[in-house]
Protein backbone atom coordinates (compact mmCIF):
# COMPACT_ATOMS: atom_id res chain seq x y z
CA UNK A 1 0.00 0.00 0.00
CA UNK A 2 2.82 2.71 0.96
CA UNK A 3 4.41 1.85 -2.32
CA UNK A 4 1.51 2.18 -4.40
CA UNK A 5 0.48 5.67 -2.42
CA UNK A 6 4.27 6.76 -3.65
CA UNK A 7 4.64 5.69 -6.52
CA UNK A 8 0.99 6.88 -8.16
CA UNK A 9 0.30 9.32 -10.89
CA UNK A 10 -2.59 11.28 -9.57
CA UNK A 11 -3.74 14.12 -7.55
CA UNK A 12 -3.55 13.16 -3.56
CA UNK A 13 -6.39 14.41 -1.75
CA UNK A 14 -6.71 13.31 1.58
CA UNK A 15 -9.11 14.20 4.58
CA UNK A 16 -8.55 12.73 7.62
CA UNK A 17 -11.69 12.13 9.39
CA UNK A 18 -10.42 10.66 12.89
CA UNK A 19 -7.39 9.38 13.89
CA UNK A 20 -4.40 8.97 12.09
CA UNK A 21 -1.37 7.35 13.58
CA UNK A 22 2.09 6.07 12.53
CA UNK A 23 2.26 3.92 9.73
CA UNK A 24 -1.23 4.72 8.79
CA UNK A 25 -0.88 8.08 8.16
CA UNK A 26 1.95 7.42 5.94
CA UNK A 27 0.16 4.54 4.38
CA UNK A 28 -3.10 6.89 4.16
CA UNK A 29 -1.26 9.49 1.77
CA UNK A 30 -0.07 11.55 4.81
CA UNK A 31 1.72 14.66 4.79
CA UNK A 32 5.09 12.59 4.12
CA UNK A 33 3.94 11.69 0.59
CA UNK A 34 3.05 15.28 -0.47
CA UNK A 35 -0.53 14.78 -1.60
CA UNK A 36 -2.16 18.08 -3.36
CA UNK A 37 -4.57 18.79 -0.43
CA UNK A 38 -4.74 17.80 3.10
CA UNK A 39 -7.13 18.60 5.46
CA UNK A 40 -8.95 17.44 9.23
CA UNK A 41 -11.95 17.69 10.24
CA UNK A 42 -12.13 18.94 13.69
CA UNK A 43 -12.72 15.92 15.83
CA UNK A 44 -9.28 14.42 13.97
CA UNK A 45 -6.31 13.74 15.53
CA UNK A 46 -3.08 13.35 13.89
CA UNK A 47 0.54 11.94 15.49
CA UNK A 48 3.46 9.49 15.33
CA UNK A 49 0.97 7.46 17.82
CA UNK A 50 -1.74 7.38 19.69
CA UNK A 51 -1.49 8.66 23.54
CA UNK A 52 -2.71 5.17 25.01
CA UNK A 53 0.07 3.40 23.04
CA UNK A 54 2.78 6.09 23.48
CA UNK A 55 2.08 5.97 27.01
CA UNK A 56 2.64 1.69 27.23
CA UNK A 57 5.88 2.27 25.36
CA UNK A 58 6.59 4.68 28.11
CA UNK A 59 5.84 2.63 30.57
CA UNK A 60 8.23 0.20 29.37
CA UNK A 61 11.27 2.23 28.87
CA UNK A 62 10.82 4.46 31.80
CA UNK A 63 9.82 3.74 35.23
CA UNK A 64 8.23 7.48 36.48
CA UNK A 65 4.56 7.41 36.55
CA UNK A 66 4.28 11.03 36.82
CA UNK A 67 6.11 11.42 33.54
CA UNK A 68 3.98 8.97 31.64
CA UNK A 69 0.91 10.75 32.05
CA UNK A 70 2.22 14.45 32.01
CA UNK A 71 3.41 12.67 28.24
CA UNK A 72 0.09 11.19 27.60
CA UNK A 73 -1.78 14.61 28.12
CA UNK A 74 0.52 16.51 26.39
CA UNK A 75 0.52 13.98 22.95
CA UNK A 76 -3.44 14.49 23.28
CA UNK A 77 -3.28 18.24 23.44
CA UNK A 78 -0.54 18.06 20.12
CA UNK A 79 -2.46 15.80 18.21
CA UNK A 80 -6.13 18.10 17.73
CA UNK A 81 -6.73 19.32 14.66
CA UNK A 82 -6.38 22.86 15.83
CA UNK A 83 -3.08 22.45 16.60
CA UNK A 84 -2.24 20.87 13.48
CA UNK A 85 -3.74 23.05 11.33
CA UNK A 86 -2.19 25.89 13.34
CA UNK A 87 1.22 25.05 12.49
CA UNK A 88 0.40 24.47 8.74
CA UNK A 89 0.67 20.72 8.96
CA UNK A 90 -2.54 20.69 6.96
CA UNK A 91 -4.36 22.94 4.88
CA UNK A 92 -6.98 23.59 6.72
CA UNK A 93 -10.09 22.65 8.70
CA UNK A 94 -13.01 21.96 7.57
CA UNK A 95 -16.49 20.97 8.32
CA UNK A 96 -18.00 17.38 8.14
CA UNK A 97 -21.02 19.00 6.14
CA UNK A 98 -18.72 21.05 3.75
CA UNK A 99 -16.25 18.00 2.83
CA UNK A 100 -18.12 17.22 -0.79
CA UNK A 101 -18.26 20.85 -1.71
CA UNK A 102 -14.54 21.53 -0.79
CA UNK A 103 -13.33 17.92 -2.29
CA UNK A 104 -15.06 18.91 -5.59
CA UNK A 105 -13.42 22.24 -5.43
CA UNK A 106 -10.05 20.43 -4.99
CA UNK A 107 -10.78 17.77 -7.89
CA UNK A 108 -11.53 20.69 -10.45
CA UNK A 109 -8.37 22.68 -9.84
CA UNK A 110 -6.08 18.83 -9.79
CA UNK A 111 -8.09 18.21 -13.19
CA UNK A 112 -7.28 22.11 -14.71
CA UNK A 113 -3.54 21.83 -13.03
CA UNK A 114 -3.18 18.12 -14.94
CA UNK A 115 -4.40 19.07 -18.09
CA UNK A 116 -1.91 21.92 -18.80
CA UNK A 117 1.05 19.94 -16.96
CA UNK A 118 4.01 18.99 -19.36
CA UNK A 119 7.28 19.13 -19.70
CA UNK A 120 10.49 20.88 -21.67
CA UNK A 121 9.96 18.32 -24.52
CA UNK A 122 5.99 18.97 -24.62
CA UNK A 123 4.80 15.79 -23.38
CA UNK A 124 3.13 15.31 -20.30
CA UNK A 125 5.07 11.71 -19.35
CA UNK A 126 5.55 13.50 -16.46
CA UNK A 127 8.50 11.24 -15.04
CA UNK A 128 11.52 12.80 -12.83
CA UNK A 129 15.35 13.19 -13.26
CA UNK A 130 16.55 9.23 -13.93
CA UNK A 131 20.28 8.94 -12.26
CA UNK A 132 22.43 6.14 -12.46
Amino acid sequence: MVRAVACTDVPKLTVIVGGSFGAGNYGMSGRAYSPRFLWMWPNAKVSVMGSGQLSQVMTSVSKDPAQHSSLKSEIENQSTALYSTARLWDDGIIKPTDTRDVVGLALALAAGERSSATTEQGNSTGYGVFRM
